[in-house]
């Protein structure tokens, strides 16, 4: 039983006919940001499904999900800080600022705060090479790019976030 095509048959059929039948296999993105959507992860169970409605192996599936950082195979944060750590941006401080933004959150690289709202992760090649040290911000639908970051910009925009979520928390 194909659970992804059970819960989302629609939103399948409209993925799948943007593409000719012999060419299932373009839908595996659409696909996978399909089955993130909720959890904020593709859980490992979906993997089949999404192998099933395209035709191709769980093993490719597996290779597309593992190669974009955009597809997250577990659960995290509402809230993904990816930190660019490429050699250019490496040389424009981006380990010093990803180490010294984890001690100010509490966490290690590729770990969750506290309060559940932000992981943290390296990630490489964010095209903004000229602009680091920076981050992809992933986080209620949208991504965003933070440029010429240092720590303190950063945390603001956490705080500014976390002011966000106590607010839709006390309004339910």
């Amino acid at each position: 039983m194909n659970k992804l095509l059970k819960k989302y048959p629609n939103e399948i059929e409209k993925i799948l006919s943007r593409y000719p039948a012999d060419q299932t296999r373009s839908a595996v993105m659409p696909l996978l940001f399909l089955a993130q959507r909720e959890e904020g992860f593709v859980p490992s169970d979906t993997l089949a499904d999404i192998a099933e409605i395209t035709g191709i192996s769980e093993t490719d599936i597996t290779s597309v999900l593992g190669f974009y950082t955009l597809f997250h195979e577990q659960p995290g944060g509402r809230y993904y800080i990816q930190i660019c750590t490429d050699l250019p941006c490496a040389l424009r401080g981006s380990e010093e600022y990803l180490e010294t933004l984890c001690q100010k959150l509490g966490v290690k690289e590729g770990e969750t705060t506290a309060d559940g709202l932000f992981t943290v992760e390296a990630v490489k090649c964010l095209a903004a090479c000229h602009r680091a040290p920076m981050f992809q911000l992933q986080g209620d639908g949208e991504i965003k790019y933070y440029e010429d970051q240092s720590v303190e910009k950063t945390l603001a925009v956490i705080e500014a976030l976390r002011e966000k979520a106590k607010q839709e928390a006390a309004n339910g």
